[in-house]
This record gives structure tokens, C-alpha cells and sequence, in this order.
């Protein structure tokens, strides 16, 4: 039985609705820079990245502090995004198997439009000088007015082109 053969009844809909409410968003770029200097900027010097990058204006540990902001730290970062000022409340949790940071969304604007928001920034080593960032935004909408996350995955793209400036 194909999928369009199977009866409709209120079980389906609601999955299908669901469904259609998370999503998932990826972009690869890649940085000339290395896979581990990208990856203990973020592990790191992650308070530096306001003087990295005009995109974020402050960044404040909320639980915890800077020398021990590893994983599970909670942060507050403010930024802009699409010319508005936005606030972001998150919880960390480093990979450092697999290079990648995930920063899981506790409370701020996204919360407008989102039940749930996390944003993952992974290093994939190409050589010695060079690697892939893949950025991927996950989440779930609030209802299906909302719209999907793509400027947050620009603002992710366009962090990694200043981390790779900035470490050049």
C-alpha cells in the first residue's frame, strides 16, 4: 500500500500537521581556516565573538561562569538580525568527536514563532588550512502562520564568514 492509498482519519492529520510544524534547515560553507582553530574559538573564546562579529552585541554567562562555560553553560546573547535587536537566551553542548556546537534555545525572540530552536555550527576538517562549516538550524513552529527560520540560518552563515576573517 503506497502512501497515498492509506485512509485518512484524525491520527494521520494530526502527524501530518505536525509534520509540516518542524523542520530543519542546513547550509555548508567553507572556511579557510582550520577545523579545530573554528572550533576553540567556539569552545573557548566564545565572549570574544562580540568583537568579532557586528552581528552580536553582547554575549553575558547566565548559570555559570567564563571559566567554566563548557557544556551545559547557559549564555544570553544579544544581536541583530534583519535590522532588529533580538535576545537569546541558550544552552550549550560541545562534540568535541565531531567538532560541532549546539546552542538549544531556552527563552527570547525565536520563542515568537517557535515551541522549540536550536542551532548546531559543525567543522568538518578538509586540510590542514581549510574545512566545511555545516550549519544547521532545527525547530518546531508555533502553528503554520509561522515562518521558517531562514534568516536565522543567514545569521549563522554570516557568524562563520567573520570567524574566518577574524582567524585568517
Amino acid at each position: 500500500m503506497c502512501v497515498s492509498e492509506l485512509p485518512t482519519n484524525q491520527f494521520n492529520k494530526r502527524v501530518s500537521k505536525k509534520m509540516a510544524l518542524v523542520g530543519k534547515l542546513v547550509n555548508q560553507i567553507e572556511i579557510k581556516t582550520s577545523a579545530e582553530k573554528y572550533y576553540k574559538l567556539f569552545k573557548h573564546h566564545i565572549h570574544h565573538l562580540p568583537d568579532i562579529t557586528p552581528i552580536f552585541q553582547q554575549v553575558t554567562v547566565h548559570d555559570g561562569d567564563w571559566d567554566s562555560h563548557g557544556h551545559g553553560s547557559i549564555k544570553v546573547w544579544n544581536y541583530t538580525v534583519d535590522g532588529k535587536a533580538e535576545v537569546f537566551k541558550e544552552r550549550v553542548v560541545y562534540d568535541d568527536k565531531n567538532f560541532a556546537v549546539t546552542v538549544v534555545g531556552i527563552e527570547g525572540d525565536v520563542f515568537n514563532h517557535y515551541k522549540s530552536f536550536q542551532g548546531t555550527y559543525q567543522v568538518v576538517p578538509k586540510d590542514s588550512k581549510h574545512c566545511f562549516a555545516v550549519l544547521t538550524v532545527e525547530y518546531e513552529k508555533l502553528d503554520h502562520s509561522c515562518p521558517d527560520p531562514n534568516k536565522y540560518l543567514v545569521l549563522m552563515t554570516n557568524v562563520s564568514k567573520d570567524i574566518e576573517s577574524f582567524l585568517k
